[in-house]
């Protein structure tokens, strides 16, 4: 048994941190699983106390009464009981229990909508805890041995006493803050020099990551093995969450992207021929609108093939939406008018949109306020697109996916933060 208190008193900890009550308010049963997690520990690494539950059962001396620590065990070690000569598959399909793993690192890190669209390469300097080469992760100097902690008197868990509420006391157990719960602990003179005893030392290492096309706002980049080591353990992973910045111009709805155009009265009475937005990639979108069809604050036209490309799948994008703002022109600017209109001589075709002579449009243009130019600076690359008149409402409908996405399949889980500097 001695070979594996090491790894009891790992497991222990981690599963009395997630049981205690102070983490569980509202599970009216977590003090009982918390406590009797306390007591099938105190079974497991105490000899004597073992070596009556092996004779007698839970309900014998030293027992339980009831509660089987075998069940406990199992539960710390993913399905393995503990026999006589130690750990013994059992549990569902009798699987055995592999290296224990360290615990992954979480580093939020801020991309912009630009990043999303076009894909970026990013480079990290971080430092994380590495197993010390001097002691090979004992924490001690060479032919020393740890002695046991005379706070826990070698049982990793201290007794504290703990407010009930209305002036009611009760005690309570604790990984013991002076040997961390691991019952054993070196003299500060046979502590490793390197490590100071800790086991690990910290080391600063540079990580690639790329952030592929039509990624989404949280999803996960998962390194394997890169988080900080233990003794005794397979290393953590590091997890990178994206955390999509607010754009100024575009909003995103799964693969379909939205923007708002503003148009001067003259573009909405008499249409427009220029380029609406510099996209994601810096490429100018150049729109002709419908002669004849008026525009009003509100309407919208989708262009298909033009929003975010899917991930995994970039050749595949979803649509663009543009909804326009009409910009009515000051009180100056009616001010500033010599003369009035006369009645127009308008008629309507068979779609319903308005024909006027085109001497009565220039001569209306002369009176609107002028239309606005193109985007300036001119991108380099100008798309002529195809739209369609679109409902507002459908934008975002193809968002079939509500989950995150996670780049690595291997693993979802998260961890203790860990700090780190782009470079």
């Amino acid at each position: 048994m001695s070979y594996l208190l090491g790894d009891i008193k790992r497991a222990y900890r981690k599963k009395a941190m997630e049981l205690h009550p102070d983490k569980n308010p509202n599970d009216e049963t977590a003090a009982q699983k918390f406590q009797e997690l306390a007591e099938a520990y105190e079974v497991l690494v105490d000899p004597e106390s073992r070596e009556a539950y092996d004779s007698f059962g839970s309900d014998g001396p030293g027992g339980m009464g009831g509660v089987d620590p075998d069940d406990i065990f199992a539960e710390l070690f993913g399905g393995m009981r503990f026999g006589p000569g130690g750990p013994m598959p059992g549990g569902p399909g009798g699987r055995k229990r592999g290296p224990r793993k360290g615990e992954s690192s979480t580093i939020p890190y801020d991309v912009t909508l630009e990043d999303l669209y076009n894909g970026k390469e990013a480079h990290f300097n971080i430092e994380k805890g590495v197993v010390c080469a001097v002691c090979k992760g004992s924490g001690g100097r060479p032919n020393t041995k740890p002695k046991p902690c005379s706070k826990c008197d070698g049982k990793g868990i201290t007794v504290i006493q703990r407010s009930m509420g209305r002036g009611q006391v009760g005690l309570s157990q604790v990984i013991c803050p002076d040997c961390s719960g691991e019952g054993m602990k070196f003299r500060d003179k046979d502590r490793c020099k390197k490590c100071k005893g800790e086991k690990t030392v910290k080391e600063k290492k540079r990580v690639d990551i790329y952030i592929e096309k039509g990624m989404t706002d949280k999803q996960k980049i998962v390194l394997h093995g890169e988080g900080d080591q233990e003794p005794d353990a397979e290393p953590g992973d590091l997890i990178f969450v994206l955390n999509q910045e607010k754009h100024p111009n575009f909003e995103r709805a799964g693969s379909d992207l939205m923007t708002t155009v503003h148009i001067t009265l003259s573009e909405a009475l008499l249409g427009f021929s220029r380029i609406l937005i510099t996209h994601l990639d810096g490429r100018g979108i150049h729109v002709d609108s419908e002669q004849g069809r008026i525009l009003k604050t509100g309407d919208a036209i989708v262009v298909r093939g033009e929003g975010m490309p899917t991930h995994k799948h970039p050749d595949q994008k979803g649509d663009l939406y543009i909804r326009f703002e009409v910009d009515m022109p000051s009180e100056d600017w009616i001010r500033g008018l010599d003369v009035k209109a006369c009645a127009l001589g308008a008629s309507l075709d068979s779609s319903g949109l308005i024909l006027i002579d085109t001497r009565v449009l220039q001569s209306l243009e002369q009176l609107l306020p002028p239309k606005k130019p193109d985007v300036s600076p001119r991108p380099e690359i100008v798309d002529e697109v195809e739209y369609e008149k679109a409902s507002i409402e459908d934008f975002g409908a193809n968002d079939e996916d509500s989950d995150h996405w996670t780049d690595d399949d291997g693993s979802d889980e998260d961890g203790p933060n860990m700090e780190c500097r782009p470079q």
